[in-house]
């Protein structure tokens, strides 16, 4: 491996550190109300956890260099799982 591939891996591996750390930050905020579900709390956490997997993809499973059709899929991916995701968390508070 060359020195620029792993310092851009170092670099990556990092920001998805610091994003979980900040995850970490935001699911503390509120301690008073811990295991009461919060709309903002969930939502920024699924948010976070789509734009890992994001860079994921791109980075460490190479679709970055993939044609363009796997890319727009893995992106639609993405969003058809939050969507998902967020539309089942909010279905489930109605109710």
């Amino acid at each position: 491996m060359n020195a620029r591939f792993e310092k851009r891996l170092l670099v990556v591996w990092l920001v998805l550190s610091a994003m979980t750390i900040a995850q970490l930050g935001v699911a503390s905020v509120d301690r008073q109300a811990a295991l009461t579900p919060n709309v903002e709390i969930t939502s920024s956490a699924i948010l976070l956890a789509l734009i890992k997997v994001r860079i994921i993809f791109r980075q460490f499973m190479e679709v970055r260099h993939a044609p363009v059709l796997l890319c727009r899929l893995t992106d639609l991916w993405l969003v058809v799982t939050g969507a998902t995701l967020l539309g089942c968390y909010l279905a489930g508070r109605l109710a």
